[in-house]
């Protein structure tokens, strides 16, 4: 199926583009908080919404980055860490989405008012609004566990890199008779002294 024999280069896509959502939506207004007061609403970027955003989404580019290069066993370990990965994202990420809890918006709100404490922040919030940012991280974070089932499901069939990626001397026999300086330069290459 031609599909599987594409399944790294889908893999590491649907990876990629799930990091990169994460990434951009993570510096973006996830919240919009209306103030009791009549003050100016506040907005509360993904980043401050949930703070291991940032970092789980640089991972996960990291992890689809690396599987464009790993063999079959570390294909499974990335996947695993992967689905994870989006799991973690995407419980916390409808968590936001569908209840806006006031814990994702009260160091904004206390940084912004000054007032601290659990009764004060939720005193001065009269409304939590999500926008459509943390909506579209989910559907990146879907796009990951898809992706990373996928990976655990098909990588024994992905196609090896090819003898470019090797670092070993594999197919490389000792030359007998005289040696010339393309063959001595080949030799200091692989790390022998062709003077011996």
């Amino acid at each position: 199926m031609k599909f599987l024999r594409r399944g790294r280069s889908t893999a590491v896509v649907a990876f990629l583009l799930a990091g990169a959502v994460g990434i951009i939506s993570s510096t973006q207004t996830w919240l919009s908080v209306v103030r009791a007061d009549a003050g100016e609403p506040i907005l509360v970027p993904g980043a401050d919404a949930l703070a291991l955003l940032a970092p789980l989404s640089l991972a996960v580019l990291a992890l689809g980055a690396a599987l464009a290069l790993v063999g079959r066993t570390l294909r499974y370990v990335f996947g695993t860490l992967a689905l994870l990965a989006g799991a973690l994202l995407t419980w916390w990420t409808a968590e936001i989405v569908f209840t806006s809890p006031v814990a994702a918006v009260a160091a904004t709100v206390t940084e912004t008012t000054g007032l601290a404490g659990g009764t004060a922040v939720s005193d001065v919030i009269a409304s939590i609004t999500p926008t459509f940012w943390p909506a579209l991280a989910l559907v990146g974070w879907v796009l990951l566990i898809v992706a990373s089932v996928f990976t655990l499901l098909t990588a024994n069939r992905w196609k090896s890199g090819g003898r470019r990626f090797r670092t070993d001397a594999a197919g490389h026999s000792e030359a007998e008779g005289p040696v010339d300086a393309i063959d001595s330069w080949d030799d200091l290459s692989r790390g022998t002294d062709p003077t011996r």
